[in-house]
C-alpha cells in the first residue's frame, strides 16, 4: 500500500505475513532545506553516534548547559541529592577546564550512587512484603540488602542475575531465592524473566501469536519450560522457604498438549542434561555476549535514567514494531557494556561526560519539536523519592521510614510496601510488577496542592529553622536570598528576581523571618525546583 508522509521526521513502515515481522524506518526532510552540519569536538562514541543521527534528520543540537545546570542535573541523576551550597561554590569558582568530569568522577564514588540504583533495580525485582505468597519482611529485607552488597561491591551485572536465575536454597540463608517467592506462578516467572532481562513484553504470545513481534506461542511455552522444574517446600523455620531444583515436571503447550523442551528466545536449543538445574543454563545464556538482548536491554535502561526517554522506549516494551530511534547507538553502549564487562558504573561515566548528556533544555528552530534524538535535554520531574529527600536535605528535617533510622532516605527503603502519603502523591512504584511504568514522573494537581497545603514544605520550613539559624547567624537579607537560591534552584537569583524579592521583604526584624520563609515556601513550590532540567 501506499504511505503518505508528513512534511519532516522519522517513522517506522512495518509489514507482516504469517509469522514474519519486518520494519523499516524512513526519514522525511523538507525540500530545499537550509542547512549545514554543525562542527564541534566530540566527547566520545556517544556524540558521534547521536550527532550523526541528527545529521540525517537536519536537526541542530542545542547549545551546552550552565555550570550551573550541569551540577544540578548531573547530581541529582547519579546521587539522587541536590548539589550543596558549598559543592556549587566550590564547582563555580574552579576554573580547571576538566572539572566537569571530575565530578562526574565524584558523584560515581558517593554511596548515594549505589543507592539510587539499588531502589531501581529492586523495583524491577519487586523486593517487597508478599502476604499472599508468604514473603516475610525479614525475608525482604535479607533480599534487598542482598542486591545492596553486589551492586556496592560493583559485582558485574551479569554474574549478579546468574545468580539470581540460579538461586537454590533457603529464602533466609539464600536471600537470592526470593525471587521464586516473591513470583509463584512459573508463566508469570518466565515473563518476567523476559521484561527484566530482555526488555521482551511476553504475555501476548501466551494465547495467540504475538501480532506485533515475531514470537510465537511454541516460543512462549518453550522458553517458560525453564522454569517449570522449580521447587518450594517449607524450612524448619516456618516463615522461611527452600528454593530448589525438583528434577521433574514438564510445561505443556495450550493447543495439542505437547510437552515444550526449553529453548532460548531467538537461539537454539541447548544440551541438557537429565537432572540438571534448567535455570543455570538459562542464566549462563541470558547474561551473557551470546545473548544480544540483554546488554542492549540494560544499557537501554541506564541510558533512559539519564534522559528521561529510552533509546527504545518504553524500555521494557522491545519489538519489531517499536524499535530503537538510534540502533546504532543503542548497539555500541550495549557492545560497550559488555566490554566493561557489565560495569554499569562505567557506562554511567561514558553517559555522563559525553556532550549530548549536557546539552541544554533551551531549543532552537530544528529541534524544537525534537523527543526522541537527543538533540536537547529534557526537563523531568523528579522521582518521588529523590523530590522527598531534596525537600528534606535543604529544609534540614528528617524523615522516618520502617526498618530504617531516623534522617535515613527514601531511596533507601528496602520493603515496596512501606510508604507514606507523599510518596504515593508523587507516584513511587508499588512493587506489584515489573512494569516501568509503575513509577510515575507526569505532575498532577494533587501534588501541588500537597506542596502548597501539605506538610511536606511549610511545616519543615518552620522545623528545620533553616531561615531563623541564617538569621542568627547574622547574614544579611541578601546573602539569605543567595542561600536558599542555591539551595532550591542550584542557582543564584537573577538581578530582577533578587531586586522584586528585596523590595517585598519588610525590613521589621519581627515580620523579616516569616518573609523569608515565605520565600523559602514559594522556591519549593516552583516548577524549577521539582524539575530536573
Amino acid at each position: 500500500g501506499k504511505v503518505t508522509a508528513g512534511n519532516r521526521g522519522e517513522a517506522f513502515v512495518m509489514a507482516r505475513f504469517a509469522t514474519f515481522t519486518v520494519g523499516s524506518q524512513v526519514i522525511v526532510i523538507p525540500e530545499n532545506l537550509d542547512y549545514q552540519r554543525p562542527e564541534f569536538p566530540p566527547k566520545n562514541y556517544i556524540d558521534e553516534l547521536v550527532a550523526e543521527k541528527m545529521h540525517k534528520l537536519r536537526i541542530l543540537p542545542s547549545d551546552l548547559c550552565t555550570d550551573e545546570e550541569f551540577l544540578r542535573r548531573a547530581t541529582i541523576d547519579i546521587t539522587g541529592t541536590l548539589p550543596t551550597e558549598d559543592e556549587f561554590r566550590a564547582f563555580i569558582e574552579n576554573k580547571s577546564p576538566d572539572k566537569r568530569d571530575k565530578t562526574i568522577d565524584s558523584l560515581l564514588n558517593r554511596k548515594e550512587f549505589t543507592e539510587v540504583w539499588v531502589m531501581k533495580f529492586a523495583e524491577l525485582l519487586q523486593i517487597s512484603t508478599n502476604a499472599n505468597n508468604q514473603v516475610s519482611y525479614k525475608a525482604t529485607l535479607l533480599y534487598y540488602n542482598w542486591l545492596q552488597e553486589r551492586i556496592a561491591n560493583n559485582v558485574p551485572f551479569n554474574k549478579i542475575v546468574q545468580e539470581l536465575l540460579s538461586s537454590t536454597g533457603g529464602t533466609f540463608s539464600n536471600p537470592s531465592t526470593n525471587y521464586y517467592q516473591i513470583e509463584r506462578d512459573t508463566l508469570k516467572v518466565s515473563e518476567n524473566v523476559a521484561q527484566v532481562f530482555m526488555g521482551m513484553r511476553l504475555q501476548c504470545a501466551q494465547c495467540h501469536n504475538h501480532p506485533f513481534d515475531r514470537w510465537t506461542m511454541d516460543d512462549y511455552y518453550s522458553f517458560a519450560a525453564f522454569f517449570s522444574q522449580v521447587g518450594r517446600k517449607r524450612a524448619q523455620d516456618p516463615r522461611e522457604v527452600i528454593v530448589y531444583n525438583s528434577s521433574n515436571g514438564d510445561m505443556k503447550h495450550p493447543v495439542g498438549g505437547k510437552v515444550m523442551e526449553p529453548v532460548f528466545l531467538g537461539a537454539a536449543k541447548p544440551e541438557i542434561k537429565p537432572g540438571q538445574d534448567r535455570r543455570e543454563i538459562l542464566g549462563e545464556w541470558m547474561a551473557s555476549p551470546d545473548n544480544p538482548f540483554f546488554s542492549r536491554n540494560l544499557a537501554n535502561i541506564v541510558w533512559s535514567h539519564f534522559f528521561g526517554i529510552g533509546i527504545i522506549d518504553p524500555v521494557d516494551d522491545v519489538r519489531i514494531s517499536n524499535p530503537a530511534s538510534n540502533p546504532e547507538l543503542l548497539n555500541s553502549l550495549a557492545d560497550r557494556f559488555t566490554q566493561y564487562n557489565y560495569d554499569f558504573k562505567r557506562l554511567v561515566r561514558d553517559i555522563c561526560t559525553s556532550r549530548t548528556y549536557q546539552l541544554s533544555t533551551k531549543v532552537n528552530t530544528s529541534n524544537e519539536g525534537d523527543t526522541k534524538n537527543f538533540s536537547h535535554a529534557l526537563s523531568r520531574r523528579m522521582r518521588a523519592e529523590v523530590l522527598l529527600d531534596s525537600i528534606s536535605q535543604i529544609t534540614e528535617t528528617k524523615n522516618k521510614f520502617r526498618g530504617l533510622p531516623v534522617g535515613a532516605r527514601a531511596v533507601q527503603i528496602a520493603d515496596g510496601n512501606v510508604s507514606n502519603y507523599f510518596l504515593r502523591t508523587f507516584g513511587r512504584a508499588e512493587r506489584k510488577t515489573v512494569c516501568s511504568c509503575e513509577v510515575k514522573m507526569e505532575p498532577n494537581l494533587g501534588q501541588a496542592l500537597h506542596l502548597i497545603n501539605g506538610d511536606a514544605t511549610g511545616n519543615r520550613i518552620v522545623s528545620g529553622k533553616v531561615v531563623a539559624n541564617m538569621i542568627s547567624e547574622g547574614k544579611t537579607t541578601e546573602q539569605i536570598i543567595d542561600s536558599l537560591y542555591i539551595r532550591a534552584f542550584g542557582r543564584k537569583p537573577t538581578k530582577t528576581e533578587k531586586s522584586q524579592l528585596l523590595a517585598q521583604i519588610d525590613t521589621d526584624p519581627k515580620k523579616l523571618k516569616q518573609d523569608l520563609e515565605d520565600v523559602f515556601w514559594a522556591l519549593l513550590n516552583a516548577k524549577e525546583f521539582m524539575f530536573n532540567h
